[in-house]
């Protein structure tokens, strides 16, 4: 809550819905960070309110799978401050889902100003990030883990993008990840592979929203019911 009493900051999980979310937009006069993700959000339901939520500077739509190209562009056009926008999928969400940027193409058209964007396991291809990166020139930070199509590698961002963090698009395990750092490293992201992170992060610097993941884990269990299969827990796909 801000000084006033106006709300700036809500991060909810698993809306249900669009009614609650056009509850929140109603009231979003001041809000500058809202984080929805697994939410059951339309693409009628985000356009409808996306002119209420103009002081967005960050925005969280990850894992909202009925969210699509209009939406975004809904957002992008209405929320000209937007600096940073996740919008990240899990890998049983886009497993079948043939490769495509419109996506890509709506971020890139509408939200010049983002300096943080995170789209893991999009299946967005090389074109679409080039066309993002062409257009998106403040950017810091961008994610692409599991985004398979994309290929681009370390030669060309430290050549072209000398100054951007970018992470992805291979993956690593989750224990792996946080328990033998080192070892990934050297593994997964040795100078002679094409799937690498381009430049290691400092401490902190993956976000609010990824501590809060490796904090808790993934919430496998939401995803097992949906697909009707068992999942041993935090084990990604290989890349294809």
């Amino acid at each position: 809550m801000g000084s006033s009493g106006s709300l700036r900051k809500l991060s909810v999980t698993g809306l249900q819905n669009d009614s609650i979310f056009s509850f929140i937009a109603q009231h979003a006069g001041s809000l500058k960070t809202l984080k929805v993700p697994r939410s059951g959000l339309s693409n009628s339901g985000v356009v409808n309110v996306a002119e209420k939520l103009s002081s967005l500077t960050f925005l969280d739509l990850s894992y909202c799978c009925k969210v699509g190209p209009e939406a975004i562009q809904a957002i992008g056009k209405h929320c000209k401050s937007l600096i940073e926008f996740c919008r990240n999928m899990h890998p049983l969400d886009v497993a079948s889902v043939v490769s495509h940027d419109d996506e890509a193409y709506a971020i890139a058209t509408t939200m010049p100003k983002l300096k943080r964007l995170e789209i893991a396991y999009h299946r967005v291809s090389t074109d679409g990030v080039l066309k993002i990166l062409s257009s998106c020139v403040f950017l810091e930070f961008l994610e692409l883990r599991g985004c398979w199509d994309v290929q681009l590698d370390n030669k060309f961002f430290k050549e072209k993008f000398p100054d951007m963090k970018v992470l992805g698009p291979r993956v690593i395990g989750f224990y792996d990840m946080i328990n033998d750092w080192e070892d990934c490293c050297s593994d997964y992201f040795s100078d002679g592979s094409d799937y690498l992170a381009w430049e290691f992060l400092e401490d902190g610097e993956m976000g609010e929203f990824y501590e809060d993941e490796f904090e808790h884990g993934w919430d496998d269990n939401f995803y097992a019911d949906r697909v009707n299969i068992d999942l041993e827990p935090h084990i990604w796909p290989p890349s294809p």
